[in-house]
């Protein structure tokens, strides 16, 4: 899936502002400017769209995770993880994190979307790549999960 697309869809799933998007963009270790922002936020066939990169979108995911849950402390001890290259996988590992989710909370916000997957195959995107049980996720699992988090966050009021 196109990382503005994701950009887009988790800033108005989650109700975000330009200033709040900015604060999780630097606590991703990212200083952007508001109008580099918008650049991001545009459809692709906008002018003035910039694709967002693979580093941006993670340093994004990271700091989404640091403005729902905390910055996490690291030990000075602590081996830092090597960067991994950003797939659907890690996507919505990220987003899951960030929001706190178990499997239950996934699969439910998968139903939200009407979109029904079994905890096997929900399990399965997040096993390491070279599992045996290891499964690519796909753009319509990314897509529907983050319109469930829309559906989720953004209910109608009754």
């Amino acid at each position: 899936m196109i990382n503005n697309d994701v950009l887009r869809r988790v800033r108005y799933a989650l109700d975000l502002n330009d200033v709040t998007m900015l604060e999780i963009f630097s606590l991703g270790d990212l200083t952007l400017t508001r109008d580099e922002l918008l650049s991001y936020l545009k459809k692709d066939d906008q002018e003035g769209f910039v694709a967002l990169t693979n580093q941006y979108m993670d340093d994004f995911l990271t700091g989404l995770i640091a403005y729902k849950r905390g910055k996490l402390e690291e030990k000075p001890e602590q081996d830092k993880k090597p960067a991994v290259s950003l797939t659907n996988n890690s996507i919505l590992k990220k987003l899951r994190i960030a929001l706190n989710f178990k499997e239950d909370d996934m699969l439910n916000t998968l139903k939200l979307a009407d979109f029904n997957i079994s905890k096997g195959e929900l399990s399965a995107f997040f096993r390491q790549k070279g599992h045996k049980n290891y499964r690519e996720c796909g753009d319509q699992i990314i897509r529907n999960f983050l319109q469930g988090v829309t559906l989720h966050y953004r209910k109608p009021v009754e």
